[in-house]
């Protein structure tokens, strides 16, 4: 699968931004939240600080690939801001991860990484 015309101008994706859209790939969440499913999700090994969480949000949801999502927590914690992913950002989530596969499959005909079994 080859990455779509109109998300090529935005790939590659920097690290912090495709955990982020991966974060918002299955539920609405709000930033500490998508922090917190970052480091569960890679172990630790990819960490998103406040300001580098915030400052993606703002550009995400300035171009459409996220928006903010009417859930809120709960009613003792209505200033939290829920996102979501917007269709756009899906589309571009997928033509990150198709073209990280393929350098992946580059990787593994250079046996570089095992083949799959």
């Amino acid at each position: 699968m080859s990455p779509s015309p109109s998300a090529d101008p935005l790939l590659p994706l920097s690290p912090a931004v495709f955990h982020i859209l991966l974060a918002l790939a299955d539920e609405d969440r709000h930033g500490y939240a998508i922090m917190r499913d970052i480091e569960q999700r890679t172990d630790g090994v990819v960490r998103v600080g406040p300001g580098m969480l915030y400052g993606s949000i703002k550009w995400l949801l300035r171009d459409g690939l996220i928006e903010e999502s009417p859930r809120r927590g709960r009613p003792d914690d209505e200033r939290r801001r829920y996102y979501r992913m917007t269709a756009a950002g899906r589309d571009l989530l997928r033509a990150e991860a198709a073209r990280l596969d393929a350098a992946v499959g580059l990787a593994r005909a250079r046996r570089i990484l095992p083949r799959k079994a």
